[in-house]
């Protein structure tokens, strides 16, 4: 009886927590459908009295959202593909090679997760514009193809491989470029499909850099899209959050569905040190 009341409180407390947790987002939802009196009115409501699904075309008149939201898929894949690929590289470098100062290397390479992004903004913003990409693809993405963290995730699932499979693989004539293409990346799927994910999210609901070196619409991404709907004059709060919930809506299912396999990699690569 006693066991029973505890699983009960636990799963009380973390129902509550949950809902805490979502709240913002159902009443993102909420406040999207609304009618703009009502999402003004004080104090605010929060269950919509009736539905007004006109705000989501309305958003689409006042700024170009669909092109903005094709060009942060667009940076956010090229970005999570590019650190897929050197991440993946420089973890089975330092996970399965052998060479001087490997230890040294990666020590200092993690190191770097350290250095606030706002330190290197303005260095990275000075070699953009030194070499002509502002306002460019190039300009949005290079700078975060490799990661950190990446490369230390994926080195720690590496590590958990068993040693007998390199050693049997070596013994059939497979060097290195075969063992990590035909056998290193299929055993890994958990943890790329979590640097996938974390990559991806993350790009997308990049705000600062792509403020910072675009200046047409025709660059922007979804988190600038969002600011355009707020107007000095007044603000419109249903529109706000009726682009509010365009954006987040694609990030929030690719972490719903991505989530069994984003945990799953970060519980495993953790494993080992």
């Amino acid at each position: 009886m006693k066991r029973h009341l505890n699983s009960t409180l636990l799963y009380v407390l973390l129902t509550i927590a949950a809902a805490l947790i979502l709240y913002p987002v159902i009443y993102t939802f909420f406040m999207a459908v609304m009618s703009p009196e009502e999402a003004s009115a004080y104090p605010p409501s929060f269950l919509p009295h009736s539905f007004h699904l006109a705000n989501f075309t309305e958003v689409f008149e006042i700024v170009p959202i669909a092109a903005f939201i094709g060009n942060t898929f667009l940076i956010s894949g090229l970005t999570m593909i590019g650190q897929l690929i050197t991440a993946s590289l420089a973890a089975y470098a330092f996970a399965k090679m052998e060479f001087k100062g490997k230890n040294f290397i990666f020590s200092m390479f993690v190191a770097t997760m350290m250095i606030p992004w706002e330190v290197t903004i303005i260095p990275n913003y000075l070699t953009v514009r030194s070499w002509n990409w502002l306002d460019t693809y190039q300009g949005l993405t290079v700078p975060f193809l490799a990661t950190a963290f990446g490369t230390f995730l994926l080195r720690q699932f590496f590590l958990q491989l068993p040693k007998e499979l390199f050693e049997a693989a070596r013994m059939d004539g497979c060097g290195h470029i075969r063992y990590f293409l035909f056998h290193v990346l299929p055993l890994s799927r958990p943890a790329l499909g979590t640097l996938a994910v974390y990559s991806f999210l993350n790009m997308y609901n990049s705000y600062l850099w792509p403020l910072l070196i675009t200046n047409s619409e025709n660059m922007r991404t979804v988190q600038i899209g969002i600011s355009m709907l707020e107007f000095q004059e007044s603000t419109s709060w249903n529109l706000v959050f009726a682009g509010t919930a365009l954006v987040i809506l694609p990030s929030l299912l690719l972490l719903i569905f991505g989530l069994k396999q984003l945990v799953r990699g970060m519980a495993a690569g953790a494993l080992k040190g």
